[in-house]
């Protein structure tokens, strides 16, 4: 009943300083909306927005753990990503567009920990969702640690087509690394063991998976035989 009544609490106190920030975002009132983000920046890890986008994913969610109960450490991973988005929303209103993506890329990290660590739908409606945060960063590059985590995420709710995307980024950024041909196989394996009900209501039918297992074996021997001349 504490844990609930502590987390019910700052999710009520974070849905009025969000109240305030969308109000300001509506009507362009972009000073506003950036002293309210910068209020609720300092109620949850207590610094301000130029902190945050100093610190680091690690420094922030160490600092999200200083303070209240360790096991609303998640909780409050949401709300950071929730104020992230909005941060990035701002910057790019302003035509900040690195400090935006800056935003983006770190909220889209966060959430990503956040709901890796819990049920995947069990999160609250402010939270901005994946598809939301990808289409932010349509068009910027992304790292193999970002395809590789949304990888993940992807094959964890069911959406095995986007987990395929998210293989294939991967391996366009590095074509002719072993480790990443040998992990694709695996995530193909993996597919093969789904239902056929499963496989077509992820986007990739039992064919399509088939011949992608196929594909990165004839990889894997390629690479094997190049390394061995």
């Amino acid at each position: 009943m504490i844990r609930r009544d502590y987390i019910l609490r700052m999710i009520e106190d974070l849905a009025e300083g969000l109240a305030r920030i969308q109000s300001c975002k509506r009507s362009q009132r972009w000073g506003e909306a950036a002293a309210a983000l910068d209020a609720e920046f300092k109620r949850l890890i207590g610094d301000g927005a130029q902190a945050v986008a100093r610190l680091s994913e690690a420094d922030l969610l160490a600092r999200l753990m200083q303070d209240g109960p360790t096991h609303v450490v998640r909780d409050k991973t949401l709300m950071l990503t929730t104020l992230l988005k909005d941060a990035g929303d701002i910057a790019v209103a302003e035509y900040r567009f690195d400090e935006g993506r800056e935003c983006y890329l770190k909220a889209l990290h966060l959430l990503l920990e956040g709901l890796a660590r819990a049920e995947v739908f069990d999160c609250p409606e402010f939270v901005p969702k994946v598809e939301m945060l990808k289409e932010a960063l349509q068009g910027a590059p992304l790292s193999l640690r970002t395809h590789a985590m949304l990888m993940q995420h992807h094959e964890r709710t069911g959406e095995f087509a986007k987990a395929e995307n998210a293989l294939y980024a991967i391996l366009d950024a590095e074509p002719d690394n072993e480790a990443i041909t040998e992990f694709g196989v695996g995530f193909y394996k993996r597919m093969l063991e789904q239902s056929n009900t499963a496989l077509a209501d992820g986007g990739l039918p039992r064919a399509e998976a088939e011949e992608g297992l196929n594909e990165f074996l004839q990889r894997s021997k390629r690479s094997h035989t190049q390394s061995a001349q």
